[in-house]
């Protein structure tokens, strides 16, 4: 393709016709839009959710995701549960690989080295960090929005929204039955990538973090027919030839780690986390797709001659979609900062947790008014699209953070609509009782706030 030269062409106007009117419509599929959906669902709303791919579930599950971040705090004690939770508990023992309850929080040598390997123990201290099988979680995921009443609609992408007078009324979106239109009382942005609140208006960031792997993209991928027990006892009791061999892989161009899944056949791919690409430029996009298959098949010659346990090795299958950290962050009405989490981390308006980065950082209480547009009305930004700076976004992306961002924002929607008020006149108090009373934790003990931290 030649580039073309800065023009334009003009488009003919025209008349869009209205697919519906809904009370809350959600916009994205994923962790966060999933628990804003069923939340909003489950307290009578007439409750609309848009998915451009052809599940739900996003990164946890068509982006094999499937490594669930940390639900529980240095102590073990359980900081996001509600919806998320009930997700991995509908997906069963036998599609979930984590320690047992008594086991979170341990600090015990045996068990941490265990865990460790198994994507269930950090800094040396087991956490509930479970793996899940994603396309167990794509199920129950289905289950879980039917029972809650939600209309979903599949194949959708949202193309531009409907504002007038500083409110956001509804969107456009296109399927395969041409563009249509969507009213709706409350918008919840949970595209990840701030698509909506963009097209909106709204104020936004932007900017990373270039020192980690805050804004790299990753096509993962998954290997069948290995012996997941022979690598994990390669890797434990053989480690100055495990890291030989993995230094050899590292110089060939394959940087890449398997981690355990809930079957000792299937190995999870997360890796390589590709820096200097947007999430927000399609070439880039498409490079990645390539180069992380490309990196698939290359590491499977390799994992095949070199790695115990993948000699007899294939590719099960590459993720559905890219997995991206970072794009969009909402303007908000709080911003979430890596200094405020680290001197205190508690918000009077709380509406989830996340734990703290390290054992020096209080678990951090997040605000509702960082899903809030700083000015825009009658929209949410649910999900790693939230407002926080680069350092604390790091933390505050990750899946079970969406699950409960996204069900504090389908209880807000609702609280808004029978209440009359703007969503940023909502009464917070409220709100937390309905969160609490469905099983969501938006308050940290006394115990968890801690001096200033140190990184």
């Amino acid at each position: 393709m030649r580039p073309g030269p800065e023009a334009f062409v003009e488009e003919p106007a025209r008349s869009t016709a209205v697919y519906g009117h809904c009370d809350v419509l959600v916009v994205g599929g994923g962790p966060a839009g999933t628990a804003a959906a069923v939340a909003a669902g489950r307290l009578g709303a007439d409750v609309v959710l848009i998915e451009r791919y052809n599940h739900l579930g996003g990164l946890s599950t068509g982006g094999l995701v499937s490594w669930i971040d940390r639900m529980s705090d240095w102590d073990g004690q359980l900081v996001v549960a509600g919806v998320g939770a009930e997700l991995i508990e509908r997906c069963g023992p036998d599609a979930t690989l984590g320690p047992e309850p008594g086991l979170w929080g341990s600090t015990d040598p045996v068990q941490a080295a265990y865990w460790r390997v198994r994507t269930a123990a950090l800094r040396d201290t087991v956490h509930w960090s479970p793996t899940v099988d994603p396309e167990v979680l794509k199920l129950v995921t289905n289950d879980i929005v039917r029972e809650s009443n939600v209309h979903t609609l599949l194949h959708c992408w949202v193309v531009a929204t409907i504002v007038v007078d500083s409110r956001m009324e509804g969107v456009i979106f296109e399927s395969k039955e041409g563009r249509r239109a969507l009213m709706a009382g409350v918008k919840v942005d949970c595209t990840g990538d701030g698509d909506v609140f963009a097209q909106a208006g709204a104020a936004y960031d932007d900017d990373f973090d270039g020192e980690s792997a805050h804004a790299r993209l990753t096509t993962s991928f998954r290997f069948g027919n290995v012996d997941m027990r022979r690598y994990l006892d390669f890797w434990m009791l053989r480690r100055d030839e495990f890291s030989e061999v993995m230094k050899r892989a590292s110089e060939a161009g394959i940087k890449l780690l398997a981690h355990p899944t809930p079957y000792d056949s299937v190995a999870l791919f997360l890796t390589p986390k590709m820096a200097g690409y947007s999430a927000l430029d399609v070439a880039d996009l498409t490079a990645v797709e390539f180069v992380s298959r490309d990196m698939a098949r290359d590491g499977l010659r390799f994992f095949r001659e070199h790695v115990p346990g993948f000699e007899r090795a294939w590719i099960l299958d590459t993720a559905s979609q890219i997995g991206t950290r970072h794009a969009r962050r909402l303007v908000g009405a709080e911003r979430i900062t890596i200094e405020h989490w680290m001197a205190d981390g508690s918000y009077a308006d709380s509406i989830g947790l996340c734990p703290g980065m390290t054992p020096s950082f209080p678990t951090l209480e997040i605000p509702f008014r960082s899903l809030l547009p700083a000015r825009l009305d009658g929209l949410l930004a649910a999900g790693r699209n939230l407002s926080a700076d680069t350092r604390s976004h790091a933390a505050l992306r990750e899946i079970p953070e969406c699950w409960a961002m996204g069900e504090a924002a389908g209880v807000a929607a609702v609280h808004a609509l029978d209440a009359g008020v703007a969503l940023r006149d909502v009464d917070v108090a409220g709100l937390k009782i309905q969160l609490a009373r469905q099983g969501a934790l938006v308050e940290r003990s006394k115990q968890d706030a801690h001096p200033v931290a140190n990184v």
